[in-house]
C-alpha cells in the first residue's frame, strides 16, 4: 500500500492511543473493581474504557472497518481492515501500580500486519510503524543493533512460566550460558528496546495477536526479524515470539533446534 493510503489511518490510530492514554492516566491512581475473564485474566473498567474511546475515534473516521478488541471480542471482522486492539496490555502490571503497561493498536490488511501503534503512557514512549516506511518512538527513526555473535548480545525473556514448559526448555538454558547478559524486561518494554538496538534478542510465551500485533511491525520495520518460536511468521493463532536484530535469529532458531524460515 502506498505512503498517502495509510497516512489517515496512522493519524487517527496515533488520536485513537491518546484517547486511550487520557483514560488510563485518569484511572491509575482509583481503586478499581477487578473481575476475571473466561481465561482467568483480570479486567477492569480502565480496559473497557479505553477500548471504547479507541474504536469511537477509529470508528468516526472509518466506520466500515473492522475491530478485534481484547475485551470487545471481534466486529466485522471480514472487513478488509481490521483494527487489533489491546487496550491495556499489562493488566496485571497496572492493577499492582507498576508501570509496564501499554496501548497496542494495529491494523491488519491483506493477510498481514500494516500498521502499529504502541503507546506506553508512564515512559512517555510511542512508537508507531507504517509497512515499507520504518520505526519511529517519539519522533526519531528506530534501528535494530548490528551485534552478530552470541557472546556480545543481551537477550530478553517473558512468561518464564510458560516457556519452561516447552519442548526445548533445556536447549533455552544452553543459550542463556552464550549470550552476553540475559534479563526479563517484559511487555512493551523488550520489544522497544530491541528496535531501539538496546538489547538483541526477545523470546516470549503466552501469548495472542492483540499483544504484539503493532510491536511485531516496530520491530521488523526497525530492521529485526520476528517470527513464532518454531520460526514461523507471525500470524492472528500466535502465541509466542522470537524478535532479533535478525542477525542473530539463525543462530538462535538453531541453538533452539528450530528452522528459522
Amino acid at each position: 500500500m502506498s505512503k498517502e493510503s495509510l497516512a489517515p489511518r496512522l493519524e487517527a490510530a496515533l488520536a485513537a492511543v491518546e484517547a486511550a492514554q487520557d483514560v488510563l492516566l485518569s484511572c491509575c491512581n482509583r481503586s478499581l473493581e477487578v473481575t476475571l475473564k473466561a481465561d482467568h485474566s483480570p479486567v477492569t473498567e480502565a480496559d473497557r474504557d479505553a477500548e471504547a474511546a479507541i474504536k469511537a475515534v477509529l470508528q468516526k473516521r472509518f466506520p466500515d472497518d473492522g475491530f478485534y478488541g481484547e475485551e470487545g471480542g471481534q466486529e466485522r471482522a471480514d472487513a478488509p481492515f481490521l483494527w487489533l486492539i489491546d487496550p491495556l496490555d499489562g493488566t496485571k502490571s497496572f492493577i499492582r501500580g507498576t508501570p509496564y503497561y501499554s496501548t497496542q493498536l494495529a491494523l491488519w490488511h491483506d493477510g498481514m500486519v500494516v500498521l502499529g501503534v504502541s503507546n506506553a503512557p508512564v515512559f512517555r514512549e510511542r512508537a508507531w510503524a507504517v509497512r515499507g516506511q520504518g520505526s519511529f518512538l517519539n519522533g526519531q527513526r528506530l534501528a535494530v543493533s548490528r551485534i552478530a555473535a552470541l557472546d556480545e548480545a543481551v537477550l530478553s525473556t517473558g512468561n518464564i512460566k510458560s516457556l519452561a514448559a516447552r519442548p526445548a526448555w533445556g536447549r533455552f538454558g544452553v543459550l542463556l550460558g552464550q549470550v552476553n547478559r540475559s534479563r526479563g524486561y517484559g511487555d512493551f518494554c523488550h520489544y522497544h528496546m530491541l528496535a531501539s538496538g538496546q538489547l538483541d534478542v526477545v523470546m516470549e510465551s503466552d501469548l495472542n495477536i492483540l499483544d504484539i500485533a503493532a510491536l511485531s511491525l516496530i520491530v521488523t520495520e526497525a530492521g529485526g526479524m520476528v517470527t513464532d518460536l518454531d520460526g514461523g511468521p507471525v500470524g492472528l493463532a500466535t502465541t509466542h515470539l522470537l524478535a532479533s536484530n535478525g542477525l542473530l535469529h539463525q543462530q538462535v532458531c538453531q541453538q533452539l533446534a528450530y528452522a528459522a524460515s
